[in-house]
């Protein structure tokens, strides 16, 4: 009896798995990811990090994003928050937001850093308080003309 009902506990997970597998499932129903969207209408699928494993890790290790992809960082407070590129393997626009989802600043097509050492890595931003910050490809702010002040939403 409890093999069959863990056979068909397992028979369930395997569909659920599989279904949730599928290229043209709606992305706002996938777990941990939140819709940005920018003043002109664009919409990006962002990764939340909100727990401090996800926050410290961000994008490391990754060698691409696809374009209309990022990751949103919820910080528990407004402070300042500097990042780093350390073991990010590809560039990236950086948008730190304030609590009503402002943009404070903003680091452009920022480099990867090649170094194996984390000492070695310059900071970026940090410069005025913030709780949110999206990370996006490089190219993706410029080509949405995000600036200082203008309100996302999410």
């Amino acid at each position: 009896m409890l093999i069959g009902v863990l056979r068909a506990m397992f028979a369930l997970l395997l569909v659920s798995l599989l279904t949730g597998c599928s290229s043209n499932r709606d992305v706002a129903n996938e777990v941990g990811v939140t819709i940005v969207s920018f003043p002109n209408g664009k919409r990006i699928t962002a990764e939340a990090a909100r727990n401090q494993i996800d926050l410290l890790r961000g994008l490391m290790f990754r060698e691409s994003m696809p374009a209309d992809r990022g990751m949103l960082f919820t910080h528990p407070d407004e402070a300042i928050y500097h990042y780093w590129m350390y073991q990010t393997k590809m560039p990236l626009d950086i948008i730190w937001m304030d609590h009503d989802h402002r943009i404070v600043e903003m680091s452009l097509k920022t480099p990867p850093c090649p170094s194996k050492s984390a000492r070695e890595c310059p900071n970026y931003g940090g410069n005025f308080k913030s709780r949110f910050v999206l990370e996006v490809n490089a190219g993706v702010a410029e080509a949405n003309h995000l600036a200082v002040g203008q309100e996302l939403v999410f």
